[in-house]
């Protein structure tokens, strides 16, 4: 039987900590083993920190479709080995939101993520 796939948040916004902000916010709602990819650094203090049901990855910022394709993979599939229940990646340019969207649900990661509406904050 093959495992559930993990549903998978991509959220924009204008800062990192509008960002930030609402995956605090679905991850209250939601209190399942979570992973979280954040584009960038924090503005100021962070709002989330590790924790053992929560895993946090900071890309650099970049196209995650384009030029930060490789690295955004290899985070994902480190993510991924640990089985997180959710996934939610804060995107900070929304410019190619759709490619990388496009992108996740293609092989592999259509075996392996239930993409959910992106949350524009």
């Amino acid at each position: 039987m093959a495992a559930p796939r993990v549903a998978t948040t991509l959220v924009t916004g204008a800062s990192p900590g509008a960002r930030e902000q609402a995956i605090a916010q679905l991850l209250h709602q939601n209190g399942a083993f979570s992973a979280v990819i954040l584009e960038g650094l924090p503005d100021g203090r962070p709002l989330l920190e590790p924790s053992p049901s929560l895993l946090i990855e900071r890309i650099s910022p970049g196209c995650l479709c384009c030029t930060g394709n490789l690295v955004l993979r290899v985070t994902l599939n480190r993510l991924l080995r640990r089985a997180p229940e959710r996934l939610y990646i804060g995107v900070a340019d929304a410019g190619h939101l759709s490619q990388l969207r496009s992108w996740l649900a293609a092989a592999p990661y259509d075996q392996l993520l239930e993409l959910a509406p992106i949350v524009h904050t």
